[in-house]
């Protein structure tokens, strides 16, 4: 086989993570080089890829925010399109971030009519639009899930041809897995608790005053940690001085899960720290506040749970308080319900070994999968 040109399009910081461990893994099983173009962060860049344009020119979060950066966003979507039909590559590859990546697929589908599209990462179909899962069919020929109930959904909704290739989380499992003295730390009843309110400002600035007025009821002596990001600690720092008890702020991964392990109970609002713990065995609830102008989309969602490691389950395990309930007066009861040794918590303890054996994925990882998914979908579709 001749050298291989992959075009891959990423939107955010998360797809930047997803694409450089593809493009490795790609490189490592191609059987010939493999030359990249298309869209990236920084570690895509460093795996060999040049952006056509910087990453946050389109990574941007929540309605307001896209409205209000939607002329530069439209910009580099037909500039994408252009540069990928320039270059003609074998196959490209999108990865999250639908309101850009999914854009730029159209079009180039339009244009380039035989070129295999792949889409790493499958759009919240299950929760909302259902509708747009057919619509794929158009532009997209095999969809990559990390979530294993998802193949499921297109199949029903009738999608593209979906394969559950694992969440990134499951290469981590070594790092969320308590060694016996941890588990020891976990088990003690005064063992510690974890506030999590969000790692974007706009959410935390919502949340922390309701977990707040929550600790404050119910923690005592006990020690409270908070993992937060770079970019909140300054903020986050000031934000704790002023709590009743003290609160210590932990960075990065290696200390966020070194926490994970040992914990006793977590409260957290809803997004992948939820699967985190999960998957750390750490028993939790959630609670989570939309800003006032996207609660008028709240109707539009139809799942049964907002929390990841609940859907994948099949059953609400953890309980989650969203919107009008997420009130310290409930959240209180219901944190204490999972810090004392009682049947909802064994339930969570026991409901997460589950939820480990459902997210497996045998010899290969996530990107290994995914990788030889694509280059299999490039050989159907090419024969190449």
């Amino acid at each position: 086989m001749t050298g291989l040109k992959i075009a891959i399009v990423v939107g955010e910081e998360s797809g930047d993570q997803l694409g450089f461990k593809l493009m490795h893994a790609l490189k490592a099983s191609a059987g010939t080089d493999v030359a990249f173009s298309g869209v990236g962060g920084r570690r895509m860049t460093e795996e060999g890829m040049e952006s056509l344009f910087p990453l946050h020119d389109v990574a941007v979060m929540g309605v307001t925010a896209v409205i209000g950066r939607l002329p530069t966003i439209i910009r580099r979507v037909h500039g994408a399109v252009d540069a990928i039909v320039r270059e003609d590559p074998d196959i490209l590859v999108i990865i999250d971030s639908p309101d850009f990546t999914h854009a730029v697929a159209k079009r180039v589908r339009r244009r380039l009519p035989d070129l295999p599209i792949v889409d790493y990462v499958s759009p919240s179909v299950w929760a909302w639009r259902s509708g747009r899962a057919r619509k794929m069919r158009a532009y997209v020929d095999h969809i990559l899930a990390l979530l294993p109930f998802e193949p499921e959904v297109h199949r029903k909704l009738g999608g593209p041809p979906c394969t559950y290739v694992g969440h990134p989380l499951t290469e981590r499992l070594d790092a969320l897995t308590p060694n016996q003295a941890e588990l020891a730390e976990r088990n003690a009843s005064d063992g510690p608790l974890l506030v999590l309110p969000g790692s974007r400002r706009s959410v935390a600035e919502r949340m922390l005053p309701v977990f707040r007025a929550t600790i404050q009821r119910i923690a005592g002596t006990r020690e409270i940690i908070m993992p937060t990001v770079p970019a909140l600690q300054d903020w986050l720092r000031d934000e704790v001085a002023g709590w009743d008890q003290p609160v210590r702020l932990v960075l990065g991964d290696d200390e966020k899960f070194a926490e994970f392990r040992r914990a006793r109970a977590a409260l957290v609002c809803s997004g992948t720290s939820s699967l985190e713990l999960a998957l750390a065995g750490v028993p939790m609830i959630v609670g989570y506040r939309v800003p006032p102008f996207e609660s008028l989309f709240v109707p539009l969602v139809r799942v049964p749970s907002i929390v990841l490691p609940n859907l994948i389950l099949g059953e609400n395990a953890i309980p989650e308080f969203l919107h009008g309930p997420c009130r310290p007066e409930i959240l209180a009861p219901a944190l204490t319900q999972i810090i004392a040794e009682t049947p909802k918590r064994q339930h969570q303890v026991e409901a997460f070994k589950t939820l480990r054996l459902k997210m497996e994925t045998g010899d290969e990882t996530p990107s290994q999968r995914s990788a030889r998914i694509v280059l299999e979908v490039l050989h159907e579709k090419t024969g190449r």
